[in-house]
């Protein structure tokens, strides 16, 4: 009881001296902290978050609320934090520019995962024309050469789906799993195929002597040559989705969005960045060397994390043009 005590003690002190603070910094500059943010740091992710937490850590209730307002009524809203903090539009013109754009990047965060998280819960239904429509166009793009014999067949295996019909495969993240490996698949075609055809095709390598040691010969000539770089393309997609799901929902992709949407980060945003993932997973799983598929989720998590220690840096931009890597060709 003791310790929480001063802790609530330490929060409320702290608090009453940073608005204190504040306030005798606002006296001594002649600008509001709003305005200290806007001059003083460059257009991007650590602007917009800055004045994302100015703005939920007013103590004005209109200042509060202005990162959940429409899109529609972003301009109003300008103006009624302009009127608020006593600033004078046509004395301070970019003032009002920058939270424009800092504020259509946030309204449009959140509404970005609301997009994602209707697809998400959206299941896959093979009685829906448009569901089966995309579903074919995975295949098309991703075995160009190869026709579809029929809608339940075993070839859905050779793109890395577990049964006959694929529709089973999406039950984890809906129709977004679905839509982001469509997206790959059509709009990084070369990449995409490459990635597959890296999945499916097994790998010599060498097995050191300790494993040597432990194996019988027909195990060491297996080892030997069953060393696929080797996942379900498909499963792997979907997995993938989940994890960019994550960072999106967690604040993560805050840094990212920020960086490469100079205004609402959009669903196509979240796609590419989605790309990005699955060619920096794939280079990923290379370098990780695993022995079989039971290592996917140690090397997923190690992935995971590694991503999320690059959107600390507040300058960071996963896919900054959101182009294919050109390595993933020649490797």
């Amino acid at each position: 009881f003791a310790r929480m005590f001063v802790q609530v003690c330490l929060y409320f002190y702290c608090k009453c001296l940073w608005r204190c603070l504040k306030f005798v910094v606002r006296k001594l500059t002649g600008q509001c902290e709003l305005q200290r943010i806007c001059y003083n740091t460059k257009p991007g992710a650590a602007r917009t978050m800055k004045i994302e937490a100015s703005l939920k850590g007013s103590k004005s209730k209109r200042l509060q609320t202005s990162v959940n307002v429409h899109p529609d009524a972003i301009e109003k809203t300008i103006d009624d934090i302009m009127e608020l903090k006593r600033i004078n539009p046509d004395i301070n013109p970019q003032l009002g520019v920058s939270l424009q754009a800092c504020l259509l990047q946030i309204v449009g965060y959140r509404n970005l995962i609301a997009e994602v998280e209707k697809l998400r819960r959206e299941p896959y239904d093979s009685e829906n024309p448009q569901h089966e429509e995309m579903l074919l166009k995975l295949w098309k793009c991703l075995k160009p050469n190869s026709p579809l014999k029929a809608r339940i067949s075993k070839q859905w295996c050779e793109i890395g789906f577990q049964g006959d019909d694929p529709k089973t495969d999406f039950r984890g993240m809906g129709l977004l799993g679905l839509y982001n490996l469509v997206y790959f698949a059509e709009w990084d075609t070369e990449i995409a195929q490459q990635v597959l055809s890296d999945s499916l095709h097994p790998k010599y390598r060498e097995v050191t002597k300790k494993e040597l040691s432990q194996l019988s010969k027909a195990e060491w000539e297996k080892k030997k040559f069953d060393k696929a770089i080797g996942y379900s393309f498909a499963i792997v997609g979907i997995n993938i989705t989940d994890l960019a799901y994550n960072l999106l929902v967690s604040g993560a992709l805050k840094t990212h969005f920020y960086n490469v949407a100079p205004e609402a980060p959009t669903l196509t945003h979240f796609q590419q960045t989605f790309c990005y993932l699955m060619h920096e997973f794939h280079k990923f799983w290379i370098d990780e060397d695993p022995l079989d598929i039971m290592e996917f989720n140690r090397v997923r998590e190690k992935f995971y994390k590694r991503i999320l220690k690059q959107l600390q840096n507040p300058e960071m931009a996963l896919c900054p043009h959101f182009a294919a890597s050109e390595s993933l060709i020649n490797m």
